[in-house]
């Protein structure tokens, strides 16, 4: 390495060293409401270090130690991609126990192993091929952060799937249901019939509701909730239409089948969209492969005629 290069690697370590000072002493500035703060509401009676935390992972200590590094970069990540409102919408959608910061944390491992990539193919090339140094740097820094991003599109995939799904059960749960409200069981009954024979994201779903009933919430509330936690428009139109029936004393049943009739229909206008499409995607091949070839076929004879007639 010459003195010029060396020059260049010490210049920039130093100033990512004096950033990273500069960022540090920017995030832990103290505000005015953080210095009035103790003075205006009551103090814990134990310090805060002995205070439970949840723990996520097979090393508690390790986890701690670490976790004030994690809460950084995940602000870091905050401002690089999705917000926090945006992936708590998203995991409230996917329907499982992975809190946000469980998702920081898988963020922060994606983007370690993109990094680690990044750094082997990296030293691979600059050993092979002798590359400049900065535009190796730069694709170790593009790999990690394409590991980030790579997380939280694989989120936004797996709730795009469970949508998916939830509207494709919706018919046969929305007939099992009108099937047992017609035979006299009640909604509740109803609801729990349909949580034990069926399987699926949107029976999930049912048993969630059901439990917060049984916890004590009215039904109603419930299944609005169950609406909320939904952007699939058939589905959200399904529990409030249940739980309006509820309130307002509305024949469950024809309101159940309504519910089903619309979801097919949806179903078969959204089906028929997508073959739309799917045949414009194939008229692409067809057009720059196909016809071109044909038409060689069609004029090469005649090209060879006059060819050989001249």
């Amino acid at each position: 390495m010459n003195a010029t290069a060396l020059g260049a690697l010490v210049g920039l370590a130093g100033g990512v060293g004096v950033c990273l000072v500069l960022w540090r002493v920017a995030a832990r500035r103290i505000t005015l409401d953080a210095r009035i703060a103790p003075y205006l509401r009551e103090r814990p009676r134990t310090s805060r270090l002995l205070a439970e935390r949840p723990v996520h992972t097979p090393f508690p200590t390790l986890e701690r130690l670490l976790a004030p590094m994690v809460d950084d970069a995940g602000r870091v990540l905050e401002r690089l991609g999705s917000s926090s409102v945006s992936i708590r919408r998203r995991l409230q959608l996917l329907g499982g126990t992975t809190t946000h910061d469980q998702f920081r944390t898988e963020q922060l491992m994606w983007a370690a192993v993109g990094l680690a990539a990044g750094l082997l193919g990296a030293l691979t090339i600059g050993v092979l091929r002798g590359a400049p140094f900065v535009p190796l740097l730069l694709g170790v820094l593009l790999c990690a952060v394409g590991g980030a991003v790579a997380r939280d599109q694989a989120l936004s995939r797996q709730v795009r799937r469970r949508q998916q799904r939830m509207a494709m059960e919706l018919p046969d749960v929305a007939e099992l249901l009108a099937l047992a409200v017609s035979a006299g069981e009640g909604p509740v009954g109803a609801l729990e019939r349909i949580a034990r024979t069926t399987n699926g994201e949107l029976a999930l779903d049912v048993r969630r509701t059901l439990a917060e009933a049984r916890s004590g919430v009215p039904l109603a509330v419930a299944l609005e909730r169950m609406a909320a936690r939904t952007d699939e428009p058939s589905v959200a139109r399904f529990a409030e239409g249940v739980a309006v029936a509820l309130e307002r004393g509305t024949p469950l049943a024809e309101v159940l089948r309504a519910q089903a009739q619309d979801a097919r229909e949806t179903a078969r206008r959204e089906l028929m969209e997508t073959g739309g499409k799917k045949e414009l995607g194939m008229m692409v091949p067809v057009v720059f492969l196909v016809l071109p070839v044909t038409v060689l076929f069609a004029i090469f004879p005649g090209l060879a005629v006059l060819r050989v007639g001249l």
